[in-house]
């Protein structure tokens, strides 16, 4: 016995993914741990592999023979502030071409939503008001992408190819054709100035936690947009209110919170400003993501790097 699974997502769905990577992985067994399932010592001790989705803290502890973790989201700062979680242990994020274009399909429609001025016009309609607004040319307007990784690239690339201008930031400057890069923090303040609608992709890490604060929002011009698809972390919500507020910023669009589900007292429900939505830009399909997850084990089982290795060095 070699693998078992992590979750702490509905029996139903945990079955689902069990059944999936069985039948990936040719049929090898996969234990189910808690809170589903309650291996007994010598089947925890056998365990080399473990697939991780929403995993309890303190999971990891208890599993003598682990020697690879492989997450099943694309998103591992969950897993890196787990103590239970040992550093030198090889963890994997999840790399599916799919949910990269599921997130490049959800930041267009915000882009050209806000491009298209519908917030305006919901807010007009409200009000009863029949009112044209005079509408820039996608050529004529400025988006920014805050991350250049898989997800970062391909939404950058649709953008563009919709006549966008595309500047992308990332901590290495990749470069993607069509887009103009921008890297460190001398190229995001170079760029900030520049955007008229800023996307932030990045993956949350110590470097990139409350990037983007009152400092960095203050570089926009005036009437910027922000889209928020990577993690709550990433913004200081007290400085987002303000700039609304003082009318620096015209909306943000928010995928992502501190707390989820969001609280219903919170003050982002009822601010005019903000287009909330309960994290659903990109989801994993266990479909498309069971065969890559099980890919990846056995690679790493054969004595190849895995692909999606997080580099905790380098902070993700």
């Amino acid at each position: 016995m070699r693998f078992a699974l992590l979750s702490r997502l509905p029996y139903r769905r945990v079955l689902a993914w069990q059944e999936l990577l069985q039948g990936a992985l040719g049929g090898a067994d996969v234990l189910v741990g808690p809170p589903h399932g309650d291996p007994d010592p010598a089947e925890r001790a056998a365990v080399e592999v473990l697939f991780v989705a929403d995993a309890a803290p303190g999971s990891f502890a208890g599993w003598p023979g682990l020697r690879f973790v492989q997450s099943l989201w694309a998103g591992v700062d969950g897993l890196l502030a787990d103590p239970s979680l040992p550093q030198d242990l090889p963890l994997a994020r999840m790399k599916d071409p799919a949910f990269a274009d599921e997130m490049a399909e959800s930041v267009v429609t915000h882009v050209l939503s806000l491009h298209r001025q519908l917030h305006r016009y919901r807010a007009q309609a409200a009000l009863r008001i029949w009112q044209p607004l005079p509408q820039p040319r996608a050529a004529e307007r400025v988006v920014g992408v805050l991350g250049m990784g898989e997800m970062g690239a391909r939404a950058a690339s649709a953008l563009q190819r919709l006549g966008f201008v595309v500047l992308g930031w990332s901590r290495s400057g990749r470069s993607v054709p069509g887009v103009e890069a921008y890297a460190g923090p001398d190229g995001l303040a170079a760029m900030l100035p520049r955007v008229e609608i800023l996307v932030n992709l990045l993956p949350l890490t110590e470097a990139t936690r409350g990037i983007l604060d009152r400092t960095r929002l203050a570089l926009l011009p005036p009437g910027a947009c922000l889209v928020n698809l990577g993690r709550g972390g990433h913004l200081v919500t007290a400085d987002l209110l303000a700039a609304l507020d003082e009318g620096r910023l015209d909306h943000a669009v928010l995928d992502v919170f501190d707390v989820e589900p969001l609280p219903g007292d919170d003050p982002l429900w009822e601010h005019g400003a903000v287009s909330v939505l309960p994290h659903v830009a990109a989801v994993t399909d266990p479909r498309t993501a069971a065969p890559i997850a099980a890919a990846n084990a056995r690679r790493f089982l054969e004595g190849h790097e895995p692909d999606g290795l997080v580099r905790r060095e380098l902070g993700y």
